[in-house]
């Protein structure tokens, strides 16, 4: 305890106290319950209604104080001493004071079964509770470290306890609706307004209760899945820098880092903005505020754009590190610096169908677009405004120029093949020769494989042996894919010397959850920047998502504008936007950004929830194809449709 910060031992102490407030008001409630039933043992609602009462009305002045006293739980989450919602944090304090004041002040409720109810269940879930946030103080480790029973009663006790108690607390409120002592607390002018006050209770509980028991039965799967989820490995590959250390262990958070990337690129430009980064204290919530100031900032000329992505880049390399096999560690950059001393064998597997006619087709509802129909259903498309001109105009090239589509002699890099919104399939069904990146994990590589063998096209892939050793399918899948982590440089190497002469184009694909997807981006992104730098010929694919910020065309920004305006005047819309306090229906479409060259438009179609690290993930491949182009390689980055896949 020695080393136990104030804030802790404050934290001690009062869930400590709690704990204390709570055991004792069920030590007095549950012997009262017991020795009324050990007389008429079939008479539990008279039991509970005695409750209230108990210990000559001592039961009632600890509950008073004891519940009172969780008020400083919203405290603590305001100011940032747990890590609790604070609007949620309110909401569940609030609705047990409401509860304590109307058995308070009303007589009838308190002598009503649902009093019993509702001070015994609470009791019940707030003793293990509050002794279960003592020990994970104690321990340092909540998930892990906390005693097994007790761990299990934080966990489990709500699925009972949580209906029994809002049953409670429901019939508390009807009760107390209906006695006049209650409704003329303050007069029998307010006993309308005390009416309808303590009926708006049961009327929120009604939607809510099913949500809140849901979400803790999600909570509960979440914990026991870490409690009995197996050491992770060792950092192996691209992994964050170490932050910190928490119980003898490196602890490598993901905001430090962002932050600095973030400054470091806005700083090439503007000192001011970069120092508003570094001092943001809520950055999983505050981070797009600094977003729209970065690209504001690379508004003002392609050379301040340039500096900016230049500049983010370089200090992602700088930060990151490289854990080789043997534990050592080296900087993002110098890892990939020097070649690697390991090398792929190289898988290939020619399609056997035979070469398709150079039909474009569209899978549409049941079935497949072509030809006139296609255009005409472009046309509508581009009409709606489901798709941009640009795009549609990009289909009616292909429709009316055949040869367009015919990719036999075209190679394809995907980083991510097995990626479901990568263009594996249609590259596949057109005959594209595809060079696939993906996990060493066999069943994705039968899928690919499969589908690679049934096409006219060509699959070309690393492998940890040489083909003509492995006997049979079964070996090939084992053998075949590799780790964008821990492999980059080896996976570099291999395309630097695939297929001499040859024109790549190379498409980052790859997607993972929170701070993974930032490393896998760094590992993608360090792949494509020397094949577009090395190799001859190479073009880079980007698929950007619409919940980022983008720089559109005027007209994408003025129909916006439109669309707003219409629907922010309908009376669903309104109300959304007010009982989400302005954060849901919030335009999107911001003011025009003076730069070089006239005026930009912007849309910031960030999604707050996403976080942080997947902006910044998506930042760095903005910043590749700003500084690719600038060196004249030709770049796609187009932004994908919002989209439901296995992940998202």
């Amino acid at each position: 305890m020695g080393g136990t910060s104030p804030k802790d031992m404050y934290l001690i102490l009062y869930n400590a106290a709690c704990c204390g407030g709570w055991a004792y008001v069920l030590s007095l409630g549950l012997p009262s319950v017991l020795l009324t039933l050990a007389s008429d043992p079939f008479n539990l609602p008279s039991a509970l209604s005695e409750v209230y009462s108990a210990g000559d009305g001592m039961l009632a002045d600890v509950l008073y104080c004891v519940q009172t006293a969780a008020l400083l739980e919203i405290v603590h989450a305001a100011v940032g001493f747990v890590r609790s919602p604070v609007v949620i944090t309110a909401l569940q304090v609030g609705s047990r004071i409401a509860a304590l004041f109307a058995i308070a002040h009303s007589p009838a409720s308190q002598v009503q079964f649902g009093a019993g109810l509702m001070i015994l269940s609470w009791a019940s879930v707030e003793v293990p509770r509050y002794l279960f946030y003592v020990s994970a103080i104690v321990t340092g480790d909540a998930t892990k470290k906390t005693p097994y029973p007790l761990f299990w009663l934080r966990y489990s006790l709500f699925a009972v306890l949580y209906p029994t108690g809002i049953t409670g607390e429901l019939t508390v409120f009807l009760s107390a609706a209906k006695d006049s002592a209650f409704l003329n607390l303050y007069g029998e002018g307010y006993a309308s307004l005390m009416y309808y006050f303590i009926m708006s209770f049961p009327v929120i509980y009604a939607p809510g209760a099913l949500p809140m028991i849901f979400n803790m039965a999600g909570n509960r799967r979440s914990a026991f899945k870490k409690r009995f989820a197996r050491p992770p490995p060792p950092p192996r590959g691209i992994v964050f820098p170490v932050s910190s250390t928490k119980n003898g262990k490196d602890v490598r958070s993901s905001t430090p880092v962002g932050k600095s990337i973030l400054s470091a690129a806005i700083g090439a430009v503007d000192s001011t903005k970069a120092s508003m980064v570094t001092k943001e204290r809520n950055w999983r919530f505050g981070y797009v505020k600094h977003i729209i100031g970065m690209v504001e900032s690379q508004c003002a000329s392609a050379d301040a754009a340039l500096k900016v992505a230049q500049a983010g880049l370089d200090k992602a390399y700088d930060v990151f590190e490289f854990v080789n096999e043997d534990g050592s560690k080296v900087s993002m950059r110098e890892a990939m610096s020097q070649p690697s001393a390991k090398k792929f064998h190289t898988g290939f597997i020619q399609g056997e169908a035979p070469k398709q006619k150079n039909i474009l087709e569209v899978p549409y509802k049941d079935g497949k677009l072509s030809g006139q129909a296609l255009k005409d259903q472009v046309k509508k498309w581009v009409d709606y405004g489901t798709i941009e001109p640009s795009a549609g105009d990009a289909i009616l090239g292909c429709v009316d120029n055949p040869d367009w589509v015919d990719l036999s002699d075209r190679y394809f890099v995907l980083l991510g093949a097995g990626s479901a919104m990568g263009p594996f399939l249609v590259l596949m069904a057109l005959g594209a020769n595809v060079v696939a990146i993906d996990l060493d994990r066999p069943g994705i590589w039968k899928r690919l494989i499969d589908v690679a063998r049934k096409s006219s096209g060509t699959i070309t892939f690393p492998l940890s042996a040489e083909q003509s050793a492995l006997k049979n399918d079964d070996e090939l899948y084992g053998a075949a894919g590799c780790n964008l982590f821990t492999q980059t440089p080896q996976i570099r190497d291999w395309l630097l010397e695939l297929y001499p002469g040859k024109s790549f184009t190379v498409g980052s694909y790859a997607y993972l959850d929170g701070a993974l997807h930032v490393q896998v981006s760094l590992a993608m992104d360090a792949i494509t920047r020397d094949l577009s730098e090395k190799r001859k010929g190479t073009s880079l694919v980007y698929l950007c998502t619409p919940t980022d910020l983008h720089l559109v065309p005027k007209e994408a920004h003025d129909a916006a504008e439109r669309e707003y305006k219409d629907y922010s005047k309908r009376l669903y819309c309104i109300v959304m936007n007010l009982l989400s306090r302005g954060k849901c229906l919030r335009k999107n479409a911001r003011k025009p950004v003076p730069g070089e060259g006239g005026d930009y438009y912007m849309i910031n179609g960030v999604s707050v929830a996403q976080g942080p690290n997947y902006i910044l993930a998506k930042r760095l491949q903005h910043w590749r194809a700003i500084v690719a182009r600038s060196k004249g390689c030709h770049v796609s980055s187009n932004i994908a449709p919002a989209t439901s896949t296995v992940s998202v």
